[in-house]
């Protein structure tokens, strides 16, 4: 990642607050024997016209994509338990609103940079499906949030 001021990194940990969101997700996937994966995002939101905000954000950390939406909207992501759980640990001492979010995907990150997913104990799918719930929780979604259940019911988790 990038240098980094404390007066950089507490713009940005303002701007995640206002017009940010922090996700833990359980993706399909195709191409391994579990067939499931954990992705860690944080993203950045932001009109177009002002995108500029983003590439700098996106500069100071040195990692992230940026994608144009057919809205006017312009996105940052960053992906990646190590990259994401990294940031976080920069951030999450100037962090207000979305703190109990970004504590839960640090945490989630740590448990996910430790053990693959294939090596998971049911224990530590509990806890991640608790983590998600927390994330989740905080959001706003247009979309119907599954509920605990659904997560333990996705890993096999329920008996």
């Amino acid at each position: 990642m990038g240098s980094r001021s404390k007066i950089e990194l507490a713009y940005i940990a303002g701007f995640l607050d206002g017009d940010g969101s922090l996700m833990l997700q359980i993706k399909k996937r195709t191409d391994s024997q579990v067939g499931l994966r954990f992705m860690a995002t944080i993203c950045f939101y932001q009109d177009t016209r002002h995108g500029k905000t983003l590439s700098w954000i996106k500069e100071v950390f040195g990692i992230g994509y940026l994608s144009k939406r057919n809205d006017g909207m312009t996105e940052l992501r960053i992906n990646g338990f190590r990259q994401v759980e990294n940031i976080l640990t920069s951030l999450l001492p100037y962090i207000r609103f979305k703190k109990l979010q970004a504590q839960a995907l640090q945490e989630a990150c740590e448990i996910l940079i430790k053990t693959k997913f294939k090596l998971l104990s049911k224990k530590k799918l509990r806890r991640l499906v608790d983590l998600i719930l927390v994330i989740q929780s905080e959001n706003y979604v247009t979309k119907k949030k599954k509920s605990r259940s659904e997560f333990l019911t996705i890993l096999g988790l329920t008996p």
